[in-house]
């Protein structure tokens, strides 16, 4: 086997030294107890939102007329709304698009920005420089008047996925970046360099041998964004510029139940307790897989100072 291919299997993420890297960053992540609490509470969430409703007597649009405004019961548990709706069901309901919505948008996010990135720095020269510029008009844009704007104009059944869309093409751009300044670091390696001299395409390295070697910082930056997108949908969606009916969503419920949070307060705590649970776990599990591929991050010298 030649040099050239020695260095060019040495990059190979499944090689292992990766699974070596891979088995302590998953023991050192295990290790911290508020990260797996978070994703334990994450996970939970995700399969209550899916798995409850099947239980419910109530369907999230059906009208009880016997039980109006009512507080919660041993039939309601989370009580109705003024017009008979289940809280519960509606709860669970919101809970699911939201959830959808936050998954989705932080899955496109990191993978534009992943490939964006990578191509900027891999290629450099004016491919670089055309992207970034792209990076700062994106950067400068109003997405929220964009979204403001587009969002209403669709159907119920539309608005959901043009959400997705628009959060997805104006939150990639700083992640971008981070993995547009690593790739100008990796192109130098060995193993980019064995790989470009024996004529493997463009693709491949950037597929093969860049994006698996930033990794981490797509890892933690994709659960991250899993709470930032729940937040930025719930904004627009509480300002009405999100979700729009007949279907809900966690903003849609806060919008409606914020107006009588003093005196209904169920119309409004759980869909808030929920926001709020989903947020803080989402940014548990993101600083726990931050502090186990760096264990040279304050988060993680904290910690074992007080472990001492």
């Amino acid at each position: 086997m030649t040099e050239i291919e020695l260095a060019t299997r040495g990059s190979d993420p499944a090689g292992p030294a990766a699974r070596g890297r891979g088995a302590l960053v998953l023991r050192r992540f295990i290790r911290n107890k508020p990260a797996i609490v978070g994703a334990i509470i994450l996970v939970s969430l995700y399969v209550a939102a899916f798995a409850v409703p099947h239980f419910i007597p109530y369907d999230y649009e059906q009208l009880d007329y016997t039980a109006l405004l009512q507080p919660p019961s041993g039939r309601h548990p989370f009580g109705t709304s003024q017009i008979g709706q289940d809280v519960l069901a509606q709860t669970m309901r919101g809970l699911q698009k939201s959830l959808i919505i936050a998954f989705c948008v932080a899955l496109f996010t990191t993978t534009i920005a992943a490939l964006v990135g990578a191509f900027a720095g891999y290629l450099g020269g004016w491919p670089d420089k055309v992207i970034l510029f792209v990076i700062d008009l994106l950067l400068v844009v109003p997405s929220l008047i964009i979204i403001a704007i587009f969002t209403p104009k669709v159907k119920a059944n539309e608005s959901i996925a043009l959400l997705i869309l628009l959060l997805s093409i104006f939150g990639w751009m700083i992640t971008a970046r981070i993995v547009r300044g690593m790739t100008l670091s990796l192109r130098e390696r060995e193993f980019v360099q064995a790989a470009r001299y024996m004529g493997v395409p463009t693709r491949k390295i950037i597929t093969s041998h860049i994006i698996p070697n930033v990794a981490s910082i797509l890892i933690i930056d994709t659960t991250l964004n899993v709470g930032s997108a729940v937040l930025a949908e719930t904004g627009l969606s509480y300002l009405g510029f999100g979700v729009q009916k007949p279907d809900i969503s966690l903003g849609t419920l806060i919008g409606e139940g914020t107006k009588s949070a003093s005196t209904y307060p169920w119309l409004f705590m759980f869909a808030g307790g929920l926001l709020v649970l989903t947020v803080m776990s989402a940014n548990l599990v993101g600083d726990g897989l931050r502090d186990a591929f760096d264990p040279t991050s304050k988060g993680a010298r904290k910690k074992r100072k007080d472990a001492k």
